[in-house]
């Protein structure tokens, strides 16, 4: 009741007397334009508070802390200090991160709006505020709950398997896993305004993250051409490359390293993975393209989200 009375309570300042009749018309419009924007801020912030008042017990729950903090140490344990010359191993685990945190914020998201629903019509029907500082400040208080629990994981699985040990690939690192959480998290939020039905949503999106892994360039290079076209929507496929480009770069340092530019590399034992190097590190797209389509995909999927719920009627 308190947040009801605090959106619908008239908090503009009352418009003046106004002697000059040629001026009415543009001051009327003024007023208006400044009480609209001031209503929205007031209904923004208020909504906002309120989120992050309820995400704050949600997204630090004991289990999901645990769960995080049990996946970080398992795979600091599972690729302890690893060299950089076991570039199967560590490619293993950049796409385990990829994998870990690209289906567990689209599967946490997609409950985000089905859950919602009933209160979010009630408060819409009764004039508590508008669709568009619901949704904002439903997407504002989730950002610093939504990443701090990757950079916890990402710190420690950094440290612990012993990648690119310098203060400048570290941060990229982070950069890059917490854009991929927000595209991530931008298909849930989309699949599940879409959808409203928690069960099918979460069907949905489970379905989505397999094929994204699938063509996510780890488990399969020779991927069929009518198929091909997935991995170019996959959030994985985009956040994996990044990931490899950060710890290896164009990979001639590494083939270098190896010996994969000479002729048959140091002999058969090589060549399995001087074959890896050249299809998993050497052949990959520009980093550039790679960031353009995770932004691209967590700006869009919010805005598919957002024209979704417009469907659904007070």
């Amino acid at each position: 009741m308190q947040v009801k009375a605090a959106c619908i309570s008239d908090t503009s300042p009352p418009a003046p007397a106004i002697t000059n009749g040629d001026q009415i018309s543009g001051r009327k419009s003024s007023i208006a334009v400044g009480s609209s924007i001031s209503g929205w801020f007031h209904q923004f912030s208020i909504l906002l508070r309120r989120s992050l008042k309820e995400r704050r017990h949600e997204a630090f729950n004991s289990l999901r802390v645990f769960q995080v903090l049990a996946a970080a140490i398992l795979a600091g344990s599972m690729w302890w200090r690893s060299s950089a010359r076991d570039v199967q191993d560590r490619l293993g685990l950049l796409f385990f991160v990829s994998i870990f945190w690209g289906v567990l914020p689209s599967f946490n998201a997609v409950f985000a709006f089905p859950q919602e629903r009933a209160i979010f019509v009630k408060e819409r029907a009764s004039g508590m505020y508008t669709l568009s500082p619901y949704f904002m400040a439903r997407i504002a208080g989730d950002l610093p709950m939504e990443l701090i629990l990757p950079t916890i994981f990402i710190t420690i699985t950094y440290w612990m398997t012993g990648l690119k040990p310098e203060p400048g690939a570290f941060l990229l690192t982070v950069v890059v896993l917490l854009g991929y959480v927000l595209a991530s998290q931008g298909l849930g939020l989309a699949l599940g305004a879409l959808i409203m039905d928690a069960k099918k949503a979460s069907t949905v999106v489970t379905v989505a993250m397999l094929a994204f892994v699938l063509t996510g360039g780890f488990y399969v290079h020779q991927v069929p051409p009518y198929t091909a076209w997935m991995k170019y929507v996959s959030t994985t496929f985009y956040s994996y490359r990044l990931l490899i480009n950060v710890q290896y770069g164009e990979g001639k340092g590494i083939s270098a390293l190896m010996g994969c530019s000479s002729s048959g590399g140091h002999g058969l034992s090589n060549r399995s993975v001087c074959k890896f190097v050249e299809d998993d590190v050497e052949g990959q797209i520009r980093p550039a393209v790679s960031v353009g389509a995770l932004v691209f995909m967590a700006v869009g999927y919010r805005l598919l989200a957002y024209v979704a719920l417009r469907r659904i009627k007070a």
